[in-house]
């Protein structure tokens, strides 16, 4: 189970997928499963069985459905590694665009006002080269106010605006 995380050459960060936790519940497993046939003792089929239960268990829990892939940070920050980054990145994007990078965008944010909920989705999707999911894109927002790095003032949503906290 550890290879699994660690030999992959395409990753470039090295994960363990086998905790302590999960091979005591492996062992577990294994125990039930020879007292569900009425044995006294543990046997290999009883341990490969356990196996392909833990392996199904993580491949349906930890499973990034945007990758396809087994991230085992779904489990232990109930985010995977790759919407991380993608919420980063985006938060990057906006921060640049409130800060007047992007012209339209930055006239208004640079204004009293700032800027409308949906005229920043929108200059945001212009920008972008996938379509922007408005319920991560609310996170984002949400992540950066809490962050002290804008205001939403209105709310979230179509009467909302948007505005850059000076530094």
């Amino acid at each position: 189970m550890r290879n699994l995380g660690s030999s992959d050459p395409r990753s470039s960060e090295k994960r363990i997928t086998a905790t302590t936790r999960q091979l005591e519940s492996m062992i577990r497993l294994s125990e039930a499963h020879a007292r569900m046939r009425f044995s006294s003792f543990v046997e290999e089929r009883d341990v490969l069985e356990a196996y392909r239960l833990m392996r199904e268990a993580i491949k349906t829990s930890a499973m990034d459905p945007r990758t396809g892939k087994i991230d085992m940070s779904l489990l232990t920050t109930g985010t995977s590694s790759g919407t991380r980054k993608l919420r980063e990145d985006m938060e990057k994007a906006l921060l640049a665009m409130l800060d007047g990078e992007n012209h339209d965008v930055g006239k208004q944010a640079r204004g009293v006002r700032g800027v409308k909920w949906n005229d920043l989705v929108k200059a945001f999707e212009a920008q972008s080269s996938v379509k922007v999911d408005l319920v991560e894109f609310g996170e984002v927002v949400r992540s950066l106010e809490g962050e002290g790095l804008v205001r939403v003032v209105g709310g979230f949503g179509d009467r909302g605006i948007v505005r850059r906290v000076s530094e």
